[in-house]
């Protein structure tokens, strides 16, 4: 019987046929429409009754509701995949500006519809939410009702909505469209080839520090050239958010990033507090590794360097044969699942020219399947990537049956689930590890993660806070983006760097994202909250699959804080549970500087 081949290119066409020129996706984009006005204008002739008689409407309208988000999930899913598959699809990017604009239409209606919901009386508000079909959606219209008190009117709401489409959303678009001719330039065997930036990062992880040194400087040319043009884009989209904030009477830019993922801000100071005590153990880890590649300290350059050798690299088909066959360590469900999502072509992970930077998961409801994008090399790392984003997958998968307004989990928790996995294959390859010399690769590939997530992230948090108060006073230039980059990896990485990556701010993608604000702590928040997760996991052997399922189907039902309440028995307001999962990271740092004291 011959081994079962994956294809490392993903099949799109089970939802429309032909791409961007699909004309079934055309008609899905007119019936979206349709769909969208119809809410709209249920939502515009209603007046609230103030009674139980209203509970009628509120059942028969959210079904509209939801019927055109699965429409627009499509859309929007289908119009990403279609743009990081090849940047320069031009039909794609026409797509996603009308997905943009429906999707602005849509949020006018659902303002309008929350602001309605403020209209009812406290007691009979809570008589509505006490019986079918409405108490099982408690939390979420109940969630959508407090934030609708704290904005603008109706009106002033649908105006910014509209404005957003030329405006703010446009901003993040034309991010994307400058990315997508940036080239970086690289010598190969002597022939001068153009990458683009999502081959030119996977340089980043090679072995040879002269090849990294050179893509750095080629970089920082290529980003440095276009640091005008990104650096007003990234002041409109701020100006334009901070203008909203302003009209609302936001002071804190991190209310809505911190509502969006129903967290409170006390966790939040909470856990970068632990983080920071805690920082010299990952300050010995930089510089052991800066000793063991024989230079003072480590650059930028140096963060993903891999220290000492595997085996061999891991082809497309023996990475998703080690992540089956780990997950079924952990959880049959979860092994199904990743070998479903590898025979059915879930995942596009061929490196090619012309593919955009990064990987993500995406989810097509109206199918009830994900896509997975990457590229995949073969390293240490494109298999945890993989893992991480099929762990995004099985969490969207685990919420199957659950109302599609309960499925709206945030950014932090998302993150819990891809973690989870993500620790499961790396702890796997460093204890299947053939000799000290692989091992050391597998463990130092995972304290680069540890180093990314608390280091990296805790760079991007305190650039982004600094950078949206400099902002409220003006525009901010080039060289003081540059400076505030700068000052903000000294203090992440405790000045523990020979050279940074001041135009770190042009090449994150994340800072330019306009569907989440603060694209950063939630990766943070969720590494550790994983940890505590991935701990209680060990101690309890297969049959916690169960449990870790319960919990993230709770994920979008509930505040985090009442979420580790209920699952895992722990204050996330407390520094106990934070100290307990950093220590989980140190302990990998512990290992590592055990096996490499006499080298």
């Amino acid at each position: 019987m011959t081994a079962t081949t994956y294809s490392d290119i993903w099949n799109l066409e089970v939802f429309f046929n032909g791409g961007s020129d699909s004309t079934e996706f055309a008609d899905h984009l007119e019936r979206t429409g349709q769909l969208i006005e119809l809410f709209a204008t249920k939502v515009d002739n209603w007046t609230p009754l103030n009674s139980l008689e209203d509970r009628q409407f509120l059942k028969e309208v959210l079904e509209d509701l939801e019927n055109a988000v699965v429409k627009l999930i499509q859309a929007g899913a289908f119009v990403g995949c279609l743009l990081a598959q090849n940047t320069e699809d031009k039909k794609a990017y026409t797509h996603d500006a009308k997905v943009t604009s429906l999707s602005a239409a849509f949020q006018t209606a659902l303002g309008s519809f929350d602001n309605l919901l403020t209209t009812i009386d406290d007691e009979v508000w809570q008589e509505l939410l006490a019986n079918e079909p409405l108490v099982e959606l408690s939390f979420v219209l109940t969630e959508s009702r407090e934030r609708a008190k704290e904005k603008l009117s109706k009106e002033e709401e649908a105006l910014i909505s509209a404005l957003e489409v030329d405006g703010y959303h446009s901003w993040g678009q034309l991010y994307d469209l400058i990315v997508s001719k940036i080239k970086i330039s690289i010598n190969e065997n002597g022939e001068e080839k153009q990458l683009s930036v999502g081959q030119a990062s996977n340089k980043f992880s090679s072995p040879d520090r002269d090849e990294r040194a050179v893509i750095f400087q080629n970089w920082e040319k290529a980003w440095g050239a276009q640091a005008d043009f990104l650096a007003k884009t990234l002041n409109h989209l701020s100006g334009f958010r901070l203008s909203v904030y302003e009209k609302r009477g936001w002071d804190d830019v991190l209310k809505e990033p911190l509502n969006i993922n129903r967290m409170e801000k006390e966790t939040l100071e909470t856990m970068w507090a632990v983080i920071s005590e805690n920082k010299l153990k990952l300050v010995a880890y930089l510089e052991r590794k800066a000793k063991l590649l024989g230079v003072e300290k480590l650059s930028w350059y140096d963060l993903e360097a891999p220290f000492g050798t595997t085996a061999s690299k891991l082809s497309y088909q023996e990475g998703a044969k080690f992540i089956e066959q780990n997950f079924a360590a952990f959880g049959e469900r979860m092994a199904t699942f990743a070998r479903d999502a590898f025979e059915d072509q879930w995942i596009e992970g061929e490196d090619r020219p012309g593919k955009a930077p990064g990987g993500f998961c995406t989810f097509f409801p109206e199918s009830e399947q994900s896509r997975i994008f990457m590229t995949y090399s073969g390293t240490p790392s494109n298999v945890s990537t993989l893992a991480h984003e099929l762990g995004h997958g099985f969490h969207t998968f685990a919420m199957r049956g659950v109302p599609l307004l309960n499925r709206n989990y945030a950014m932090n928790v998302a993150e819990t689930a891809s973690t989870f996995a993500e620790m499961i294959v790396a702890d796997a390859a460093v204890k299947n590890a053939k000799d000290t010399e692989e091992k050391l690769a597998l463990l130092d590939d995972k304290v680069q993660r540890t180093v990314a997530l608390l280091m990296n992230i805790h760079a991007r948090y305190l650039f982004e806070t600094r950078f949206y108060e400099e902002r409220k006073q003006g525009p901010v230039s080039v060289e003081r983006l540059n400076d505030l980059m700068l000052t903000a990896q000294k203090d992440a990485y405790c000045d523990a760097l020979e050279e940074y990556h001041p135009l770190f701010w042009a090449s994150k993608l994340h800072f330019f994202i306009t569907d989440v604000p603060f694209y950063n702590f939630p990766y943070t928040f969720g590494y550790l909250f994983s940890l505590g997760i991935y701990a209680e996991a060990l101690e309890e052997g297969k049959g916690y699959e169960d449990k870790y399922i319960s919990l993230l189907r709770d994920t979008a039902s509930m505040p985090v804080e009442e979420l580790a309440q209920k699952h895992l028995q722990v204050d996330l307001t407390q520094k106990d549970f934070w100290e307990k999962a950093v220590h989980i990271c140190i302990d990998d740092i512990d290992e590592f500087l055990e096996l490499t004291k006499d080298i």
